[in-house]
């Protein structure tokens, strides 16, 4: 094989390679769906949620006052025989 055969050989593979790198650099495909959050992946806790609806709250609310402290049971880990 003549010099200039192999030379022109090294450079198509290398055009080749080049034209790879630049297809990969330049995909136009759309991004997957963005991945759920970890509160969305959660199942619904009612309690979460009222807890939310109290904290927008400025007067006192009964309801209020007994999921914070049913939050502060479950939190601290107390039975219902409390002393």
């Amino acid at each position: 094989m003549s010099r200039s055969a192999k030379i022109a050989g090294v450079a198509l593979a290398g055009g080749i390679l080049m034209a790879t790198v630049i297809a990969i650099a330049v995909d136009e495909r759309k991004p997957s769906a963005p991945l759920p959050s970890p509160a969305e992946l959660a199942p619904r806790d009612p309690l979460r949620d009222e807890l939310a609806r109290c904290r927008t709250l400025t007067v006192p609310d009964s309801g209020c006052n007994a999921a914070w402290e049913e939050h502060r049971r479950q939190f601290l880990g107390r039975g219902d025989d409390r002393p």
